[in-house]
Order: C-alpha cells, then structure tokens, then sequence
C-alpha cells in the first residue's frame, strides 16, 4: 500500500516538473535583429583611382616644328605607352586614321613626363597613353599645318627695283636735265647778241 503511494506521489511530482518545461518549449523563440542578417553595403576603397592626363603643347604646329606631349597623374616611375593615329586633311572624310609609330615614356617620381614629338607630315594626330601599371588612360590632339609658300620678290623690268637701282638712273636724269637748262640759256643769249648787232663786222 505504501509503494503504490510513493509511486503515485513521485509520477504526480515528474508531471508538475514536465509542463513548465514544455510550455517553456512551447513558447516562441525570439527572432535575430533584422540588422544582423543584412548584408554590409560595400567599402569604397581606401584610395580612389587616378586620374590621367595628356596634353599637346603646342596644339596646332606647322610642318616642321615640334610639339611636346605633357602628361601628369600617372603613377610614379611607371612607364606610358602612347599609341598614335593621324589623318591628312584632304582624306578626313573618306579615310580612317592611320597608325604612327608609337612611344613609350616613363614618368617621373610625381608620375609627370615631357618629351618631344614631331611629325612627318601635316594633318590631324591623336594619341592615346595607357599606363602600364595603372591602366590609366589619356587623350590629347594635334594639328600639323602644312608649310607656308615663301613670297616672290617684286620684279621691275626683269630686275629687282630697289633704292640703289633707282639712284643711279635719277642722277644722270638729273645731270642731263642741267646741261639742257644750260644749253638753253646760251642759246637765248646769241640770239639776243644777233638782235642789238653785237659782235657784227662791217
């Protein structure tokens, strides 16, 4: 009788135990902040990417001067390839540009070159500079004039007429125009000396 009495009280003991813990089950669980499941947006980097420049200087030059190609922006010591393209002026229209032989430069400590450039006939020149470190990219555009015809000397009488030339031909005018006044004169004065009979013999 007593065994059947503890049996009992303990059973009745483990079932007032079990329903907190299964109404604690029961329960809902709370949920994870919806920030902790958001992805982070991307960082930007921590240096943002140069930019490259190239420039002609001058930008229009008459056939057979030089130009020079200033760039800046580049990295530093990093070395520039710089493709060039041209097109002649009477076949801009029509015709696609054609490749130049190209150059590399290297830049200096502050990522800055100058260097010359000239051309071997006139039309329009494009150049394109990548780095090849930085993959940087720059464009800059001349212009070759063709040359200017020279002008012809002024021709006066198959000579050319200067002040020297013409001194000359004033002064002998200027002599002969004397005499003839002088001439003139002596003349005036014998027919004067026949009128009055001066000098007659009888």
């Amino acid at each position: 009788m007593r065994l059947s009495r503890i049996i009992m009280a303990l059973t009745v003991g483990l079932a007032v135990v079990a329903v907190p813990t299964a109404a604690g089950a029961a329960q809902p669980q709370p949920q994870p902040s919806s920030s902790a499941t958001e992805t982070d947006p991307p960082q930007p980097p921590p240096y943002p990417p140069g930019v490259a420049r190239l420039a002609v200087v001058p930008p229009t030059i008459i056939l057979g001067q030089k130009t020079r190609l200033v760039g800046s922006g580049w990295k530093p010591n990093e070395l520039v390839d710089i493709t060039v393209t041209s097109t002649p002026f009477a076949f801009q229209r029509a015709a696609a540009a054609a490749p130049e032989p190209g150059l590399t430069v290297r830049a200096d400590g502050s990522g800055n070159f100058n260097v010359p450039y000239k051309p071997e006939h006139p039309g329009t020149f494009t150049f394109d500079a990548l780095g090849q470190e930085s993959r940087r990219t720059a464009t800059a555009v001349l212009k070759v004039l063709p040359p200017q015809p020279k002008p012809k000397p002024t021709h006066h009488g198959g000579l050319p007429v200067t002040g020297g030339s013409l001194g000359t031909p004033l002064a002998v005018g200027g002599g002969l125009v004397g005499v003839g006044a002088v001439l003139m004169l002596l003349a005036l004065a014998w027919r004067r000396r026949d009128r009055f009979g001066i000098g007659s013999t009888h």
